[in-house]
């Protein structure tokens, strides 16, 4: 039973550690906001930037793996260039590294009990008294992971200290340091953290249990170990996503291997020339060292080594939403923005498809650098428009059902913009069908000999055009987006039906014209008016946040 309870602790402070890192990860994530996935796009406009950006916010936020993930989902839908994807997860894994600095620096330099009780006291109090409100809550399971972290790091130190004193771990001293880079990896593997792998690392090292060689081949194994959860994580992704993570492995890969067959230069470059006596710094040093030296290898050469990539992995996606096929549930703040970026495509092309069926030039349109590139891939403008239709329709669904996945995973403030997004898509949806009802009376009016009905037609048509372009210069942003700027659109729809209305029925006193071009006429002024309605409907709830978005629909004019 003795020799049992050290291994039972070492075992739970394992668990308390994992427990803690996902506390601080979970909390940190929450705490920040999507303002860290905004900050790695604005940033990696260059190969450098993206490292920088990888390297930062792995740092903060403390999970390479949570960063790689959110990079797949970028670049799976396209919004990071690979070249840049694979910049960031380089510099991701040497942002983790300084979890390692923490522990090394703390957990075995100081009293950890008086960081980490307080903490976890403060943490838990907090929780318990304060929970309902969002930043405080966040903010107690920081606390509640920082203390929880050393504590879990105390147990395997002290664990790990009485391993020592009952088993003679001499005896495996001279086993080959390949022996160890398995180990590594093996852990790393089963508890899917190299954060882990490194405080078992240290917590052996500072014991004595295991010599500096041997705990830099095991830091060297966790090197790979962790690309394991990465790589199940493109099961089922798109040739791009699949690329990367492959990417991502021959990064590891090459690294362990060139490291592994440099061992020896590298700890006398460390304990002679850097003269580090500390092996628990030196190990930290090792391990920040070898992610710098994979990023200073491969850094240079990513071009290239895309080129490579690219060879691998047939493009065999066959979704008609662009992004959020590449979103994973389990990362919502990533995935609410892979929607609203689908819910864009999907009403830029609702808009194309309108004004296609008036015969309107939409050359300025179809010239958007990014969804140019999703329409070409799809084939979408050379499809009819029946087989237009049936894709915006099938797209829909799409929208649809991963809208019914996705709000059990969001909080309150992000479940009213989803609900905006998804209304966006059912209004532009609507002004798809009922352009689509009137293509018979559109091609009545547009060919027809009778001069009332062909100027009637000539009117609306000159009409939507202004409108549409409207519409899309406030999609682009191109111009300011204001309730009013909306309400006066709104009001030149309404008084446009009106005035076309008492404009026809006046004309169609002064000249003869037969009942059924009445009704054909009268039709599509009311199916034009409805289908413009809603497409500014959906511009209105894509664009205005939930306030203003709700006094719009109260307006009396909207009731006619």
């Amino acid at each position: 039973m003795e020799v049992l309870v050290p291994i039972l602790k070492l075992a739970g402070g394992v668990g308390l550690f994992l427990f803690a890192m996902y506390l601080i990860e979970e909390s940190l994530k929450n705490l920040s906001g999507r303002q860290f996935k905004l900050f790695l796009q604005r940033i990696t406009k260059n190969s450098i930037g993206a490292v920088a950006g990888g390297a930062i916010v792995t740092g903060v936020l403390q999970s390479s793996s949570m960063v790689s993930l959110i990079v797949l989902a970028f670049v799976g839908a396209g919004v990071f260039t690979m070249k840049n994807a694979l910049a960031i997860i380089l510099g991701a894994n040497l942002g983790t590294t300084l979890d390692s600095w923490v522990v090394a620096l703390i957990g075995f330099k100081m009293n950890v009990e008086v960081l980490a009780y307080p903490a976890v006291f403060v943490g838990g109090l907090m929780l318990i008294l304060f929970g309902k409100r969002k930043t405080v809550k966040y903010l107690s399971m920081f606390l509640l992971g920082f203390g929880l972290l050393f504590i879990g790091l105390s147990f395997m130190k002290t664990a790990m200290e009485a391993q020592v004193q009952t088993f003679d771990f001499k005896a495996y001293a001279h086993m080959s340091l390949a022996v160890f880079l398995l180990i590594g990896f093996v852990i790393t593997l089963l508890v899917q953290s190299s954060s882990v792998t490194m405080a078992l690392t240290l917590s052996a090292l500072h014991s004595g249990a295991i010599e500096f060689p041997a705990a830099t081949a095991i830091v060297l194994g966790s090197e790979t170990g962790t690309t394991i959860k990465i790589l199940l994580s493109a099961i089922g992704g798109n040739a791009a996503k699949k690329r990367v993570v492959l990417g991502n492995f021959i990064f590891n890969i090459v690294l362990t291997v060139l490291a592994f067959a440099c061992l020896k230069p590298m700890l006398n470059l460390i304990t002679n020339v850097f003269d580090i006596k500390d092996p628990l710094i030196g190990l930290v040093t090792f391990s920040s060292l070898v992610n710098l030296l994979s990023v200073l290898i491969f850094l240079p050469f990513l071009q290239p080594f895309v080129h490579f990539l690219e060879r691998f992995f047939k493009a065999t996606d066959t979704a008609f939403a662009a992004f959020i096929g590449h979103a994973t549930t389990s990362e919502p703040e990533t995935a609410l923005d892979l929607y609203k970026r689908d819910v864009e495509y999907f009403m830029h092309n609702c808009m194309l498809l309108n004004l296609e069926q008036f015969d309107l030039d939409t050359s300025i349109m179809e010239a958007h650098d990014v969804f140019k590139t999703l329409n070409d891939s799809r084939r979408f403008m050379s499809k009819t428009k029946d087989d237009k239709y049936a894709f915006l329709r099938q797209f829909q669904g799409e929208l649809q059902s991963f809208y019914l996945e996705l709000r059990a995973k969001l909080e309150d403030e992000e479940n009213v913009q989803l609900n905006q997004l998804v209304s966006v898509a059912r209004s532009a949806m609507y002004a798809v069908k009922s352009i689509a009802d009137i293509t018979g009376d559109i091609s009545n009016l547009s060919h027809s000999s009778i001069d009332i009905k062909y100027q009637f037609f000539v009117q609306k048509k000159e009409e939507t055009k202004v409108l549409y372009a409207h519409l899309y210069s406030i999609l682009q942003q191109e111009e300011p987006v204001t309730f009013d700027a909306l309400q006066l659109l709104f009001n030149q729809i309404t008084s446009s039906y009106s005035m076309a209305l008492s404009s026809f029925y006046k004309e169609a006193q002064q000249s003869p014209i037969e009942d059924i071009d009445m009704t054909i006429a009268l039709n599509f002024n009311r199916e034009l008016f409805t289908a413009n309605k809603a497409m500014l409907m959906a511009i209105k709830d894509f664009s205005l946040n939930e306030t203003e978005a709700s006094r719009f629909n109260e307006l009396t004019t909207y009731k006619t």
